[in-house]
């Protein structure tokens, strides 16, 4: 019988306070995980609290920064303590910022590689030790389409999450002889309150530029929600993908399979 359920696992979810890392979050918490998820301010941690309190969900939330290696340490440390060892990480802290690549500065630049690649890199290699002592664990990197395409104004982003899905790989490859493994999720264009105003509607009732861009170019005809995510994140994380590692699973609607329509 293939198992799905989390029942008893500790799960991380890193940025885990809103958008996909609380949708993550409340699938794993629904198939049984225990949960806890970092921010960066008090906050923001308060807020998600109560919107894990108003699902139901027992969460443990933290004040962490992940491109903090001391930092890390400590909470892995705290949630060790308090919940278990972690079971399942999901990388998903992330940022953006489009800017073109001429007009960007070197720091802006270091700021998205530090906190998309170097983030998931220190969280993982804090965690790797106590899965291969507990003989399992499960790794999930939220990677992007643009682990594998290229845009306009996000040479950072892009660098970072085609990084990303190499350092997936990686784990996959160096430490799946202690059955660890290391998968990334790559979210297609998602509806979350961060891109709203991308799907607008104009003063004359026509889609926004670019939610019409999107829809064109995707064949289920539509942006993704957080809940998409759901599914193939419990499966991720659970017993039923034991032999699945190194892979980069896109929920993306089919854009990456699509070429597009052909102007009229």
């Amino acid at each position: 019988m293939v198992n799905f359920s989390l029942e008893g696992k500790v799960a991380l979810v890193t940025g885990g306070a809103y958008g996909i890392g609380f949708a993550i979050a409340e699938a794993f918490a629904q198939a049984g995980a225990k949960i806890a998820f970092n921010c960066r301010s008090q906050k923001h941690l308060d807020e998600a609290l109560a919107d894990y309190k108003a699902k139901g969900i027992d969460a443990k939330g933290y004040i962490c920064d992940v491109t903090d290696e001391e930092a890390v340490k400590a909470l892995v440390a705290q949630i060790e303590k308090e919940l278990g060892v972690i079971d399942i990480l999901v990388n998903n802290a992330g940022i953006i910022k489009r800017i073109p690549m001429c007009d960007m500065t070197v720091d802006e630049f270091r700021q998205v590689i530090d906190i998309d690649l170097n983030a998931p890199f220190i969280v993982s290699k804090a965690v790797i030790p106590g899965m291969i002592k507990k003989g399992h664990g499960k790794i999930i990197n939220v990677c992007s389409m643009m682990s594998e395409l290229g845009r306009e104004t996000v040479s950072a982003y892009a660098a970072a999450k085609g990084g990303l899905k190499m350092l997936t790989r990686n784990i996959a490859s160096e430490y799946g002889e202690y059955n660890i493994q290391c998968n990334g999720i790559g979210p297609g264009y998602i509806a979350t309150p961060q891109t709203a105003p991308l799907r607008e509607r104009q003063a004359d009732g026509s889609r926004h530029p670019f939610d019409a861009f999107i829809i064109s170019k995707t064949p289920a005809a539509r942006w993704g929600t957080p809940e998409d995510l759901m599914g193939p994140a419990v499966f991720l994380a659970s017993d039923a993908s034991d032999f699945v590692n190194g892979h980069v699973l896109y929920v993306d609607g089919g854009i990456l399979a699509y070429i597009g329509k052909q102007p009229k």
